[in-house]
């Protein structure tokens, strides 16, 4: 808090928010909205909601991925097949200041759902459509998986080893779209403050992550060679690589300038002349003779723990950092100094989760809601938009509501 003020509230508080969502893109762009302060309705299939659901049962017997992605919704389980079902989806939207949707290229159309369309019903709505590729153009009907957009949008061909492309470890695509859509709504919410009116938003995968491309794309079209896969090295950059230590562990090192080469060169390998040789004085010359740089290096580390090569590389002012893996990330002590974990509710008991990397002094802290069971809400989402308990029997007992 700041002193002497009153604690301002969470930014979205009043805002609501209706998602016909599924997977990864368009949840977890919801979930930023929903601990910024929104109420979030999540719209799921009747049939075992968010296909998200059945990835796996790593998190205590949910799914991995929808425990990350959808903290803090209400879920209501409705069959959008019948039209008594998108009734109730057109009741919840007439109330809301955002809806958000990444079903199949078509699909939300054909109901009538997509932002186009809810846009000239209601003019102060922001309605986000979240595609593959795109609403038009020859790639608009294909399938968008997040490794084959990966591949589309030349992720995988900069990454990994010379011998082997690689995915990214995490669904980049998916997080792409969703920081977009995501920022694309609170650009829109702002628009909408000005002029009263909201209106679509598009965001596709594709668009997104040929964004994050940024680098070797701008590279690679104005005159340069595309990067090579260098693993944890640099293209262009030497000595920038793991080098292992005598515990196991692995440090990695980056330098970025010559003044850093010869701190290097002095107080880690010990040899300050170096610092002046012709074959390693410059950046330029330590990438064509990588292998030997990578080499003095590696034997100046590799007698060292990697807690000690990692002090002595500090003390020399070179930037560096430790190889972990996921479970040392859980344990990582910046995040415990800073105290960024948190437990969320869940169906099956509180969860550990990370406070959102958006900070907000001077306010509350970020709404982290509990992780919702299928259909949770869908009584009280249905007695919310007037309808009568014989009305919710009778659409429970048709099998249009769950």
């Amino acid at each position: 808090m700041i002193p002497g003020m009153e604690p301002l509230p969470l930014p979205l508080e009043g805002i609501t928010v209706v998602a016909v969502e599924q997977a990864v893109a368009a949840p977890f762009a919801t979930r930023q909205l929903a601990d910024l302060g929104a109420r979030v309705i999540k719209v799921e299939r009747i049939d075992g909601g968010d296909f998200a659901r059945g990835y796996d049962t790593a998190a205590g017997g949910l799914a991995s991925h929808f425990v990350w992605c959808n903290r803090g919704k209400e879920s209501i389980a409705l069959d959008l097949k019948d039209p008594r079902g998108v009734d109730v989806v057109r009741q919840l939207i007439a109330d809301a200041d955002v809806f958000v949707q990444n079903l199949a290229h078509g699909a939300a159309a054909r109901l009538g759902l997509d932002a186009a369309s809810l846009c000239a019903a209601h003019p102060r709505l922001v309605a986000v459509d979240i595609s593959g590729y795109g609403p038009s153009g020859p790639y608009a009907g294909k399938r968008a998986y997040d490794m084959l957009v990966q591949c589309e949008a030349g992720l995988v061909s900069v990454t990994g080893t010379p011998e082997q492309p690689v995915k990214a470890g995490i669904p980049a695509a998916d997080i792409a779209a969703a920081m977009y859509a995501f920022s694309g709504v609170l650009a829109a919410l702002v628009r909408r403050g000005v002029s009263g009116r909201g209106g679509p938003v598009e965001v596709s995968m594709l668009d997104a992550l040929a964004e994050w491309m940024g680098h070797p794309l701008h590279h690679a079209m104005h005159g340069g060679t595309p990067p090579a896969r260098t693993g944890l090295a640099h293209a262009v950059i030497a000595p920038y690589d793991a080098y292992p230590t005598a515990d196991g562990g692995r440090v990695l090192l980056s330098v970025q300038n010559d003044r850093e080469w010869r701190r290097l060169a002095e107080q880690v390998v010990r040899r300050p002349e170096l610092g002046t040789d012709p074959d390693f004085a410059t950046n330029a010359a330590r990438v064509v003779n990588r292998e030997r740089t990578d080499a003095l290096v590696g034997e100046a580390l590799g007698g060292l723990g990697a807690d000690e090569a990692v002090g002595l590389l500090e003390r020399a002012g070179v930037a560096c950092a430790r190889l972990r893996d996921v479970q040392q990330l859980a344990e990582h002590p910046q995040l415990a100094a800073r105290e960024r974990w948190r437990e969320v509710g869940s169906p099956v008991g509180p969860l550990r989760a990370l406070l959102p990397p958006i900070t907000l002094p001077g306010g509350g802290e970020a709404r982290m809601g509990d992780v919702p069971a299928l259909g949770e809400h869908t009584v009280a989402l249905l007695r919310a938009v007037g309808m009568a308990d014989v009305e919710i029997a009778a659409l429970r007992r048709d099998g249009v509501v769950a």
